[in-house]
């Protein structure tokens, strides 16, 4: 006997709707995906999470009325929708101004337009499974722009949550926030990928955080690695 699975539902939102039936036919060859709904734009997506209750939603950034931002920031901080979707943002340019703020939005996910088919249906996969993606094109440039914008950290006040940590967890928290990936940190620290799996585990939960994303954007706020840093 065997157990279905059901498949992961997705919401397709951008203003061209060439592009959203491109999109579409891809996921659509996929058996364990499926586009429950559109929206081509930022208020009709927060809408359409409400009612159709996607796993992940594929969001542009740049759209008429209510932007991609504003609809992840309503999805996912203001929580518009009961259950907890994920978003996986889409941008044109491999640093994107907006990537920035969709970070502090609650973005699980970030994609180039330009990826390959067989990337988009793994990110969606990587998002909709609880982990967090940035783009390798995307993510340093998008971690030392993000950071050179934050405030400067005041050395007497310690991170908030930190002392909680192992000092093992700490230097995993820093790999994480160079944009390390689980088997780049492994290799570094000389240990095995789920070890590293399970630090990161330990790391999230103490800290309260989400996925990876805000686990970089902890890293920076707090002053835990600086731009540059290691």
């Amino acid at each position: 006997m065997t157990v279905s699975t059901a498949a992961t539902r997705i919401l397709l939102v951008d203003d061209q709707p060439l592009l959203r039936a491109g999109f579409r036919l891809i996921l659509q060859a996929e058996p364990d995906l499926t586009v429950v709904g559109e929206a081509a734009d930022g208020a009709a997506a927060v809408e359409a999470t409400r009612t159709l209750l996607p796993d992940v939603v594929l969001m542009d950034i740049r759209m008429p009325g209510v932007d991609g931002i504003e609809a992840t920031r309503r999805i996912i901080r203001d929580r518009a929708a009961a259950h907890d979707p994920r978003v996986l943002i889409l941008t044109t340019f491999d640093l994107d101004e907006y990537v920035i703020e969709a970070v502090r939005a609650g973005a699980s996910g970030f994609l180039l337009k330009d990826a390959p088919p067989e990337d988009l249906v793994a990110a969606i996969r990587i998002v909709a499974d609880g982990d967090a993606l940035i783009a390798p094109s995307v993510t340093r440039r998008l971690i030392d722009t993000y950071a050179a914008r934050l405030p400067a950290v005041r050395e007497e006040a310690p991170p908030p949550g930190l002392d909680h940590l192992t000092e093992r967890e700490r230097e995993v928290l820093g790999q994480v926030a160079r944009g390390l990936s689980n088997a780049e940190i492994a290799r570094e620290l000389v240990v095995s990928e789920t070890t590293i799996k399970t630090h990161v585990g330990n790391v999230l939960a103490k800290l309260g955080l989400r996925d990876r994303v805000q686990a970089v954007v902890y890293a920076y706020e707090t002053g835990v690695i600086r731009p540059g840093g290691s």
